[in-house]
Parts: structure tokens; sequence; C-alpha cells
């Protein structure tokens, strides 16, 4: 009983947050239709210092995926448009992505390109290597037809919502999160709460 009662009382609360969101606030609305599947999508780059900030120091993407009711689908896609091996860390991402290696990479890809070491692919495959992910699966994979299909994917999903900045966080691919319009005293519950809010509309 008091199991349920705890459950109810998250129930209510987060309907009524979602209730308090304001579209142009805390949410802008970029499509009609909502995703058959729910999902949340982050978009992000290696190079990018708001969203290392993020990950590594607020983990605003853990804890939203933490945070999810089972059945919600929780990505992180990479953009390709902030230069230099922007395209190859798309593709490098998506080799990640096909190989469930994403927690073995994605911080030392975050450290080398903050401090700009990253200047070929054989730099990216240096660090997967190092952490954990053979030369094979890295050499037979990185042009494979399965990670085309994820790069494609991760451009498509970028050009559909418009994403010109990062980090970009979009709900059921309706809503997307407008930081802007957040609490910034408490700006990480405040994310995290919107997202969740913003899947119950």
């Amino acid at each position: 009983m008091k199991k349920f009662l705890l459950a109810l009382g998250t129930l209510i609360s987060v309907n009524v947050f979602a209730a308090d969101l304001q579209e142009g606030k805390q949410y802008i609305q970029v499509s009609q239709q909502p995703t058959m599947q729910k999902e949340v999508i982050e978009f992000f780059s290696f190079y990018c210092p708001h969203c290392y900030s993020f990950e590594m120091e607020y983990k605003i993407p853990q804890q939203v995926k933490d945070s999810l009711p089972e059945g919600v689908v929780f990505k992180q896609y990479h953009v390709n448009f902030l230069g230099r091996q922007s395209e190859n860390l798309t593709r490098a991402w998506a080799l990640a992505m096909a190989l469930g290696a994403e927690n073995k990479v994605k911080t030392p890809l975050f450290e080398a390109a903050q401090k700009d070491r990253l200047k070929s692919m054989d730099d990216i495959r240096t660090i997967f290597l190092d952490n954990g992910v053979t030369a094979e699966q890295f050499d037979g994979g990185i042009n494979s037809f399965a990670v085309n299909g994820l790069v494609n994917k991760q451009v498509n999903a970028a050009t559909q919502f418009g994403v010109r900045g990062v980090p970009d966080f979009y709900v059921n691919g309706k809503f997307r999160v407008n930081p802007e319009g957040l609490n910034y005293d408490d700006f990480v519950k405040d994310y995290v709460e919107t997202v969740k809010g913003l899947l119950q509309k």
C-alpha cells in the first residue's frame, strides 16, 4: 500500500508539473504529431563545451535517462556541423551505438575533443582501441552498412528538427526543451522535470 501511495504521489506531481509547463517558456512545440515510440533525443557534439558540462559536470543526460518511465527510449545523437573532426566523430559515435560501447568511449572522446587532440580518424580509432573496442570491431564496423544507417539517422534527425546548436533535447519528436526558460537556481532538476512533464503532454 505504501509503495502504491508513493507511486501515485509521483504520478500526480508529474501531471501537475506537466500542466504548469508553458509553451515558449520551458519548451517549444516543433511538430503537431508525436513519434509512435516515446523517446527523448539529445543532440550533442564532443567539441561543444556546454555539452561537456552537461555530460561531465552536471550529468544531465544521465539524470534524464535515469528518470524516464519504463518504455521510454533515450538516445544521444552527434551533430556534424561544428567542423574539425565532426563528421568522423558522428560516424565513430554511430559505431559506438552499434557496438553498445557508448559508455566506454564517451568520456575519452569528450576529453580529447575538448583538448583538440583529434586530427584524424586514426586518433579516434586509437581511443576506441584503448577503451575496450578491438581493432577487428573498429575496422570491420566503421564503414559497415549498419553504421552508415546510424550516421544517416543522426544527420537526418538533426535536419528534421532544424538543430542549430547543442546541447538540444527533443521529447517525443514534438517538443524541444528551451533551457532559457528554466530556473537557473535549480537548473538540473528543472531540466529533468521538464523532460518528464513533456512526456505526459
